[in-house]
């Protein structure tokens, strides 16, 4: 099908295609997770319908002669566009296939018409720094050819909402370039009202680090009584339960008080009733639906390599997994717990860290919020995303509502403000006009301006002018992987880029396998991609460096591109097969090589961005690296000349063992800790039963023997040494290890740039490190 496009047809590669909630579900089916199936009307449906239709040009007209900072203008021009999207008729092929995939999931299940649930998927939805929390549409319980296809549409319309429509233009998207696609999904739950209120069905999220305190050994659950959207949205406060990430034990719960559910009807739509009084104060998940959370939430984190933030269903004991995206804000709790003499006013989940003290607003009527000003402490029963620019004039959130993914708790966290949540009573306990401090963090809110928590919050938090000014020995350097992305972080405090992947690029602008691409005499359209990609970085942030990882897709990930089955042989273990450094010298594919280092050349000489450096990925053999630079050498690209450098990974052991043979051959390391680690303890990353039992550990003294050996031996050749990963930024202990030794440069993620190079300058000023040595 042209438009359609099943799970099992897509990854996280899809993105651009699907939308990032679809790319996510497909990854998911593909890595064999509990998943219930679904199919995609695609992006590419989207864009023809506007243009076949002739409305595109319509609607953008419609937005660039409104003034989305006026409200009421806002509102009636977005409606006028979801009712054009409405009423246009969809062209017939983009129907008749709708149609015939309905059919096909149907019979999936055995039914002539089965019930689904239709959700958007935009291009720019769960992506980092923005959450686009609630902007979109989803219908539940729908069932029939003609209701799923008026669903559809009701999801494209949904892009043009008054508060998505300015959350992009306050984000920086481009209305021209989010596109939507939508899920039509297999309901879960579709039962008889008297089995909801037996308590058989059950639905909420997980996160695989704790969202508030940033704790990494913790896996956090919240759950309610019927379908999850009470819980996404925060419009009940539901159970929370923590757990030992190692061990899966029980180590805290708290009951909600979960006083509707939501249930799907049998003959149709949705359903709000009251919970029953015995339900509301037992706790909604048993133990073992509580173990299968904890193992899938495991196998979530391992496959993906980040975090996770993921939303469950539970039917009659089973537990589905129907949504996942990386956690982007989090932090770690490393203070100990302080004493504090205030009174307590009222206490509830810690949703986003930081103390907040301002005179209360309480809110009671969303008409009201009109009179929160700047400074204020909006306290509230729940938000929703009409509160947003009342939230972003506030010092923090305090709601009666909601759990740590509820709209306040996303939105807080996006906005680094501080917010508690599911007090239960705070719009009744704490007056407007009163002083409070809220303490994030923690959870809970005292009266009064609270000195001790002021006086911690200045020890534990920097924001980037901040940064800047600490001056360190150790650079600081940041990862990327979309070229799109360093506007938003260019201006962050960071020496350099030490490892820009140029996989994205690979996946997501050229979808192309290159030798199938060469095959068809389109080699200029692979050069040129990747110059782009690789220009946008460099030109943004010259004149720091970026140091350009050469491509290190593994077999199995190249199979996925368009046309790569036909070049790429099927490995049983394609992390230890035919990639890095062992695939530019081989016949198969040193020509694709060869276009790398012409795109790199051409960014580098016709573009005079000389501050790009290059990295060889997975390096093996001294000799492999030998022929790696003749080639490099051959297309123009010459270690020394025009301050051009190439750096080595140190991905395994053998490096390590010969590091002074390979410090003859490159000007510098970079440590990648997960595959060294998986080396050097011949432990599979992606076991769980190894993983579990705390197997895989970078802070393994066998590790960090390798790590200060190879510091040492650089050191003597003249080369430098970085690493790469978030272990630095996670465990404060490791990067003491690493600047004890000597380590030049730390590579991490935008999010923890700033955190990292506090936690680099204290740590040298406790050392007693010269900043200028």
């Amino acid at each position: 099908m042209k438009y359609i496009k099943f799970l099992k047809e897509l990854d996280k590669s899809s993105l651009q295609l699907v939308g990032g909630k679809a790319a996510n579900l497909g990854e998911m089916y593909s890595a064999g997770l509990p998943v219930p199936d679904a199919f995609v009307v695609t992006c590419e449906a989207y864009k023809y319908f506007l243009e076949q239709s002739g409305i595109r040009e319509k609607i953008f007209e419609i937005l660039r002669n409104t003034n989305v900072n006026d409200p009421k203008e806002l509102e009636e021009n977005t409606k006028k566009i979801r009712e054009l999207i409405e009423i246009t008729k969809i062209p017939e092929e983009i129907e008749r296939e709708i149609r015939e995939a309905y059919e096909t999931l149907s019979r999936e299940f055995g039914k002539e018409a089965e019930f689904v649930a239709v959700r958007s998927s935009a291009t720019a939805e769960d992506v980092p720094g923005a959450s686009f929390a609630g902007q979109q549409l989803t219908l539940l319980n729908v069932r029939g050819t003609k209701d799923v296809i008026k669903a559809v549409q009701r999801c494209w319309a949904s892009l043009f909402t008054a508060r998505a429509t300015f959350y992009r233009v306050q984000k920086g998207f481009e209305h021209e370039r989010v596109y939507m696609a939508v899920i039509v999904q297999k309901q879960l739950g579709v039962l008889p009202k008297e089995k909801y209120l037996k308590g058989v069905y059950k639905a909420g999220v997980g996160f695989t680090v704790h969202p508030a305190t940033g704790e990494k050994n913790k896996i956090v659950i919240e759950g309610a009584w019927g379908q999850g959207e009470s819980v996404v949205s925060g419009a009940v406060t539901p159970d929370s339960y923590v757990l030992d990430k190692r061990t899966g034990e029980l180590l805290e719960v708290r009951i909600g008080s979960k006083e509707k559910m939501r249930i799907a009807r049998p003959e149709g739509g949705i359903e709000v009733v009251d919970t029953p009084e015995d339900l509301r104060g037992m706790r909604c998940l048993t133990s073992e639906e509580l173990r299968q959370l904890w193992q899938l939430a495991l196998k979530l984190e391992e496959h993906y390599e980040f975090p996770q933030d993921f939303e469950w269903v539970s039917e009659e004991g089973k537990v589905y997994l129907v949504q996942s995206r990386p956690v982007t804000v989090f932090y770690e709790k490393k203070e100990k717990e302080i004493e504090v003499k205030a009174k307590l006013l009222v206490r509830g989940l810690p949703a986003s860290p930081g103390v907040g003290i301002g005179r209360a607003k309480v809110i009671l009527d969303p008409n009201e919020l009109d009179e929160v000003r700047e400074g204020d402490v909006l306290v509230t029963k729940m938000t929703n995303p009409d509160f947003v620019p009342a939230m972003r004039k506030v010092v923090a959130i305090v709601t009666d509502e909601g759990g740590i993914t509820s709209h306040a708790a996303i939105v807080s966290r996006e906005l680094g403000i501080p917010c508690v949540v599911g007090t239960g009573n705070a719009t009744q306990v704490i007056r407007s006009g009163q002083l409070v401090t809220v303490d994030g963090r923690v959870g809970v809110v005292y009266e009064g301006e609270v000195q001790e928590l002021i006086a911690r919050e200045k020890i534990l938090e920097v924001t980037p002018e901040e940064a800047a000014r600490l001056k360190t020995r150790t650079k600081i350097l940041m990862n990327l992987g979309i070229p799109t992305e360093v506007e938003r972080y260019k201006d962050l405090p960071f020496d350099g880029i030490g490892l820009m992947r140029i996989e994205f690029i690979l996946a997501s602008w050229i979808k192309e396998h290159p030798n199938h691409l060469l095959a068809r005499g389109r080699e200029r359209k692979y050069v040129e991609k990747l110059a782009d990609g690789i220009a946008m970085v460099a030109k943004a942030i010259y004149p720091r460096f970026v140091v350009v990882r050469f491509s290190d897709l593994k077999t199995n990930e190249y199979r996925r591109l368009r046309g790569g089955r036909k070049y790429e042989p099927i490995e049983s273990n394609p992390m230890l097969g035919w990639r890095g450094v062992s695939r530019y010298i081989s016949k198969q594919f040193e020509e694709v090589f060869r276009l790398e280092c012409r795109a790199v050349r051409m960014v580098r000489e016709e573009l005079g961005l000389n501050n790009v450096w290059v990295m060889l990925p997975f390096v093996r053999t001294t000799w492999e690296v030998e022929r790696c630079l003749e080639i490099m050498e051959e297309e123009g690209l010459k270690r020394g000349e025009q301050n051009f450098k190439v750096w080595l990974m140190v991905e395994v052991p053998s490096v390590v063992f010969i590091a002074e043979k390979f410090a003859r051959l490159c000007d510098g390391f970079s440590i990648g800790s997960n595959d060294l680690t998986q080396l050097i303890l011949g432990v599979d990353r992606d076991s769980e039963i190894l993983g579990n039992m705390g197997y895989f550990d970078e802070r393994n003294e066998a590790v960090k023997r390798a790590i200060e050996q190879l510091i040492k031996v650089a050191h003597e050749n003249g080369v430098t040494v970085s690493i790469c990963g978030q272990a630095p930024s996670f465990y404060e202990d490791f990067t003491e290890f690493l600047v004890r030794c000597g380590i030049d440069s730390i590579s991490v993620n935008p999010d923890v740039v700033c955190r990292t190079r506090k936690l680099v300058y204290d740590l040298e000023k406790k050392l007693g490190i010269n900043p200028q040595a």
